[in-house]
């Protein structure tokens, strides 16, 4: 257990140590920013136009976290998130390090684990970046106060605190399954960008189907399938079964892309 978590936090130390990790969660801060900012200078938008929760930044600047995380959820996070999932086995392939990774002696079904648990961490990052600075945006341009919730209810500036941080461990838990295909296309290669760009483009295939109602028969087995739900937390009282439904499907995606990167790691020739 101690080899396991020393493993656990160099991997971690690695990846935010690296350039590229912050130039994407950079990317993930500039959403909110860029939503604020233009709401500033130009106003409110039309009623019934934009993302939802947009007509309410001017009244509450609290909303902007939120409002980016509308934005940010069906294309920027699986980008950012693609990025490095893709890059778990690949990258250190395509670098000629896996193989002393494993002569560590790491262990493949450890160091699968390993890694899958750095990109879950940077999944939390990345949701939490765009809920913070969120926050922290639309608390420094708009007026801040009590949350109206869309069942009508209204709750403290604390209260709602807590809801928008719920819903970054929602989309979290929604990025899991996603990272689970990531991990496991990258055992197929050692060119990461191949691994990265093939997780990306399952997301928007993903969503696309999701959005044909001939296809409907096949939604509720889509990883995309909740990832939107997080609205049910700002009910009073909160509705949590979009998220149990969620972190269920999410599940199955990790248990069944999980035991496809073991199968293919264990019989994987490592010549790199």
């Amino acid at each position: 257990m101690g080899g396991t978590l020393s493993l656990f936090a160099s991997e971690l130390l690695t990846l935010f140590r690296r350039r590229r990790t912050w130039a994407l969660l950079g990317a993930l801060a500039l959403i909110p920013i860029l939503i604020a900012v233009a709401i500033r200078i130009a106003g409110d938008a039309p009623s019934g136009r934009g993302p939802a929760f947009l007509g309410q930044i001017t009244e509450n600047g609290l909303f902007v976290g939120i409002t980016a995380m509308v934005v940010a959820t069906p294309l920027f996070l699986p980008l950012t998130i693609g990025v490095v999932a893709g890059d778990t086995i690949a990258g250190e392939a395509s670098h000629g390090t896996l193989r002393y990774l494993l002569i560590a002696p790491a262990g493949r079904i450890r160091l699968l684990a390993v890694k899958y648990a750095a990109t879950a961490v940077f999944c939390a990052a990345a949701t939490l970046t765009v809920v913070v600075v969120g926050t922290l945006i639309g608390w420094a341009l708009f007026p801040v106060g009590p949350v109206t919730l869309l069942s009508g209810a209204t709750v403290s500036v604390g209260e709602g605190l807590v809801r928008f941080l719920a819903i970054a461990a929602y989309v979290t838990v929604s990025m899991l399954g996603m990272s689970a295909i990531g991990l496991f296309l990258s055992t197929l290669t050692t060119v990461p960008v191949g691994a990265m760009a093939a997780t990306a483009i399952l997301a928007v295939v993903a969503q696309i189907m999701g959005a044909l109602p001939q296809l409907e028969w096949l939604h509720p087995w889509l990883f995309t399938e909740y990832w939107l739900g997080f609205a049910d937390l700002l009910r009073q009282p909160p509705v949590w079964d979009s998220f149990a439904d969620n972190a269920l499907l999410q599940a199955g995606y990790l248990v069944v892309f999980g035991a496809l990167a073991v199968s293919r790691m264990v019989t994987k020739d490592v010549l790199s």
